[in-house]
């Protein structure tokens, strides 16, 4: 047994899962260890871009935003204030899929964290904060215009997905935002905040009994709705793009092809082809690219979603080695069907991973993460030990058979270039 093998199969030592359902339709979940010294919490809402209509585009970010302006009880000062006044470490993030906010205080501090936490789940929603935080959004979506990388993963995502709520932009559009109502937000929310679609998730050390008893007495008032997530059908076609971008100096390249659900066991095989294919320091793409000298950068990971995965690969160049990048990831993703990957590439990998994983462990606010995303996703609890250690039982014809449906010849390529880049 190695000594990473050691470490993950001690990691989850101590620790007590606990999970109940509210009669209003809210599922608490807590991983409780007498031994921590702070405790961690979070309200995992299972909404972001993928959930909007084409009029919301934007919204489930902008929401985030007004979540911290305020509630019939407090205002924006009052809750960052409080914050502070408990030592929190807090912050929230919307993604494609999920919209989370989180924070973590001394345990002594944890009911008023959870009390600030779910005030803040049922906002306001002032017009004039409305109003001020809507020229914040437009500022923000002005800033990464200004930035080709984020540029060229939200337009290559929109490509890939062609109409697919997977390639919806998380910060919306300026004339979306713009047009926006303070109505519109109200409607989103009281669609998509449900109890039902949210999880609330806590880590750490905490009274589990007392914790269920305040959060049932604080969510009181939450009316039960049933909420459904939209699962359309998607079925990616190879295909290339290459778009002038004013603001670019550098050519952006992202190569996405199919991958792996959440809710599919092959995600960690696909994570270890991942990993070998364009792990940082150490990959196929790394030696063939950054190694060189044709890129400043490369990697390459896999995303899994609720219902529908992809691998992706990213470099970034001098416009003048554009051709020869986008060749070289095509060669070695052709190369990876054609061979497969090799015994030590796997285990290097494996073991990258767990050690990863083993990290993640240290503290409360990192395994809170784990246990609300993947709660979220599978609606079971997994520990990171158990985690760990599917990774360390995969073999090479596990990874090697994710390369029979040949994935990456299914791949799309998009390439962000300056207008008047010469990389052709």
């Amino acid at each position: 047994m190695n000594p990473t093998h050691l470490q993950t199969a001690r990691m989850d030592t101590g620790m007590e899962f606990k999970e109940a359902r509210l009669d209003n339709g809210l599922t608490v979940i807590a991983e409780v260890n007498p031994a921590a010294r702070s405790v961690a919490m979070g309200y995992f809402v299972k909404t972001g871009s993928r959930d909007e209509r084409p009029e919301e585009s934007g919204v489930s970010h902008f929401l985030e935003h007004m979540l911290f302006k305020g509630t019939p009880t407090r205002d924006a000062l009052e809750i960052n204030l409080e914050f502070d006044h408990l030592g929190a470490q807090n912050n929230a993030f919307t993604s494609e899929e999920n919209t989370v906010y989180h924070g973590a205080v001394l345990p002594e501090f944890g009911p008023r964290l959870l009390e600030l936490l779910t005030d803040m789940m049922r906002p306001a929603l002032r017009q004039e904060d409305f109003d001020t935080e809507k020229q914040v959004i437009l500022e923000e979506i002005a800033l990464y215009a200004d930035r080709p990388q984020f540029m060229a993963y939200d337009w290559a995502r929109e490509r890939y997905f062609r109409g697919h709520g997977l390639g919806n932009s998380v910060l919306g559009t300026v004339e979306s935002i713009e047009a926006l109502t303070r109505e519109q937000m109200a409607d989103y929310h009281a669609r998509r905040y449900s109890p039902s679609n949210m999880v609330l998730a806590l880590a750490g050390k905490l009274d589990w009994e007392a914790t269920l008893e305040q959060v049932r007495e604080i969510t009181r008032g939450w009316r039960p709705a049933a909420v459904q997530r939209e699962y359309a059908p998607f079925e990616p076609r190879p295909g290339e793009f290459r778009q002038p971008y004013a603001q670019a100096t550098q050519s952006y390249l992202w190569h996405f092809a199919p991958g792996f659900a959440a809710q599919d066991e092959r995600r960690y095989a696909a994570g270890v082809l991942a990993n070998v294919l364009g792990a940082d320091g150490n990959s196929r793409l790394h030696w063939a690219l950054v190694d060189s000298g044709l890129v400043e950068s490369a990697s390459a990971g896999h995303e899994d979603n609720d219902g529908a995965g992809l691998f992706y690969a990213f470099a970034q160049t001098d416009p003048a080695n554009e051709q020869a990048v986008a060749e070289v990831v095509r060669r070695e993703m052709e190369r990876l069907e054609r061979e497969g990957v090799q015994a030590d590439e796997v285990e290097r990998a494996k073991n990258k991973i767990a050690t990863g994983i083993v990290f993640a462990g240290e503290t409360p606010m990192n395994r809170l993460f784990n246990l609300g995303l993947s709660y979220v996703y599978t609606g079971r609890y997994e520990t990171l030990g158990e985690m760990a250690r599917k990774y360390e039982a995969l073999t090479v014809a596990d990874v090697n058979a994710l390369l029979e449906a040949k994935p990456f010849s299914r791949g799309f390529l998009y390439r962000l270039v300056p207008e008047n880049g010469d990389g052709r």
